[in-house]
């Protein structure tokens, strides 16, 4: 099972895809966001995410009761949910010079919308897929639009129940979604490795059939490549230039030499898998059968003497006999004088 975006295969079978994903942190400077793109490009993210909205479509103008954020660990605290959209939100006039520089840097450049006027948008640009978010996983109607362009959709799981994903899965595939990654992910920011479950990530695969991956919000990358053994094929990080330069999603975002990391380390993780395998690998642990350890003979014996314990030891090298006969060879005679330092053999038994 494996699938293509943009040309660039993604499955079992070849490294895992590493996203970057800028969200906010362009801090409302074009020049930022293609910097971040310059520098998920030389971290070796092979493809740049942004976000596709504006403060209007995702919710009013409101800044008290429920349109408040009030929650006290929360990283935007004493805003309101238009003031952070709005703060956040990705210019659409950016969208087309970003994209063109990631493709000039060898990425996939593509976009989560949050309703159908983004994914008309996005169109009109010739993104080569889609990233549904946690938030509108359960929005039936946006997955229908998005599925309907007949192009990959990547989509987070986060807060969804099984009930919810099979719903969103089913509507996905009816709508015209043939090819699709669900992303096990914890809607928390920053998320903690114990509330991660990555163990989920076999599950969503045996479950829908589909590609799976990790959207990250931990801090590091232990969870990312601790995901890639359990069958993560893709996986998604919040990316920044720095993390002091603030901005609504730097707490939580890799700097440039931890995705280089993340790239480096991932791609380590998927070659170790391999496959299962017992007996020498290659032809360079062959080479180490040599230094096992090996029944020699340890002091100058007479012809017709007697092995005992004084007589022979299991050391390096590994050219004479398995130890495991260390008992049977015990009070056999030699054929011939035999010289400390020789291998035992079965030649030089009477």
């Amino acid at each position: 099972m494996s699938i293509e975006i943009d040309g660039v295969k993604i499955g079992a079978g070849v490294r895992p895809f590493v996203i970057a994903e800028m969200s906010g942190n362009h801090n409302q400077s074009l020049d930022r966001a293609l910097a971040i793109v310059d520098a998920a490009a030389k971290s070796g993210a092979q493809a740049l995410k942004i976000q596709t909205y504006t403060a209007e479509t995702m919710t009013l103008d409101i800044e008290g009761g429920e349109f408040a954020i009030s929650d006290q660990g929360s990283l935007w605290k004493g805003s309101s949910l238009f003031k952070l959209y709005d703060e956040a939100h990705t210019p659409w006039e950016w969208h087309a010079p970003i994209f063109e520089r990631a493709r000039q840097q060898g990425m996939i450049p593509f976009s989560t919308p949050f309703d159908e006027t983004a994914v008309d948008f996005l169109e009109s640009l010739d993104v080569p897929c889609y990233k549904i978010a946690s938030f509108e996983n359960a929005d039936l109607p946006l997955i229908r639009k998005v599925a309907a362009t007949g192009k990959p959709m990547i989509i987070s799981t986060g807060m969804a129940t099984i009930a919810e994903l099979d719903e969103t899965v089913r509507a996905a595939r009816e709508a015209g979604c043939r090819d699709l990654v669900l992303l096990k992910c914890t809607s928390t920011y920053p998320a903690t490795p114990e509330n991660t479950n990555i163990l989920t990530i076999p599950h969503l695969r045996e479950l829908f059939g589909t590609e799976v991956g990790l959207s990250d919000h931990t801090m590091g990358i232990g969870v990312s490549v601790a995901s890639v053994a359990l069958g993560a094929t893709v996986i998604e990080k919040h990316f920044t230039l720095s993390r002091a330069d603030g901005g609504v999603d730097s707490a939580f975002s890799m700097e440039p030499a931890e995705m280089a990391a993340l790239a480096v380390e991932t791609e380590r993780a998927w070659q170790a898998l391999g496959k299962i395998q017992y007996g020498v690998s290659s032809a360079q642990e062959a080479k180490s059968l040599a230094y096992r350890r090996s029944l020699y003979v340890v002091r100058d014996l007479a012809a017709g003497e007697t092995l005992d314990a004084e007589s022979v030891r299991a050391i390096r090298p590994g050219l004479g006999l398995s130890p495991k006969y260390f008992d049977i060879i015990l009070g056999k005679k030699v054929k011939t004088a035999v010289k400390r330092g020789t291998p035992l053999s079965w030649d030089v038994l009477g």
